[in-house]
């Protein structure tokens, strides 16, 4: 798609600016770095022309707070106190992390998804935000804590202007049907690989 032009136009009836302006589902997976990354800063982009951003963000831990969430609620404090760009909401729908759940019952994390999608499921129908970032939700799929049938009917079926994010390891297949935009992360190298942990301004 060099300078922007599409590689072909289809014939569904629209006009560039309809189809140009359509609401997008978006899935970031794979196994490297920087799906959330990239998630983040579409939000970003996102507040940037007014709209309001809505982040849910599942499985990670309550007590750990990444550097995007300041970032994004400090915008947020920014629009209601002086109208620039757009309002944000934060929230948290899980108790532990992807990769280690120790905090709670399995029971307690499958309540907290079922929750925060039946949740998801209202604002969309209310047409709360102009963007939806369902941070890690590949997870509570692929563990059976949240219907796949019901999201991707949901999501495919949402009224508005309603562009939504998905991020995780191994999405699902009918999620990736549905989805108009969807980049999979392949990991080359990584600095854990060679026993460095975690650094703050790099993963959080």
């Amino acid at each position: 798609m060099p300078e922007g032009r599409v590689e072909r136009t289809p014939d569904d009836g629209l006009t560039t600016r309809q189809r140009r302006n359509r609401p997008l589902l978006v899935v970031n997976t794979g196994d490297g770095k920087g799906k959330s990354t990239a998630a983040f800063g579409l939000a970003m982009r996102g507040w940037n022309q007014g709209w309001s951003i809505g982040v849910f963000q599942f499985v990670k831990s309550a007590k750990w707070r990444i550097g995007e969430q300041t970032v994004l609620e400090t915008l947020g404090e920014l629009h209601a106190q002086t109208g620039q760009g757009g309002p944000v909401e934060w929230h948290k729908m899980g108790a532990g992390w992807s990769w280690a759940r120790k905090e709670g019952t399995e029971e307690d994390h499958a309540r907290a998804a079922a929750e925060g999608w039946a949740e998801i499921k209202r604002r969309l129908a209310a047409e709360t935000h102009t963007l939806y970032v369902l941070d890690e939700f590949t997870y509570p799929m692929q563990w059976g804590w949240v219907d796949v049938d019901d999201v991707v009917s949901t999501l495919a079926g949402r009224t508005g202007q309603q562009h939504v994010v998905i991020t995780g390891r191994r999405a699902n297949p009918r999620l990736v049907e549905v989805a108009d935009l969807v980049t999979d992360m392949t990991q080359v190298k990584h600095p854990f690989e060679q026993g460095q942990k975690g650094q703050r301004g790099i993963e959080w």
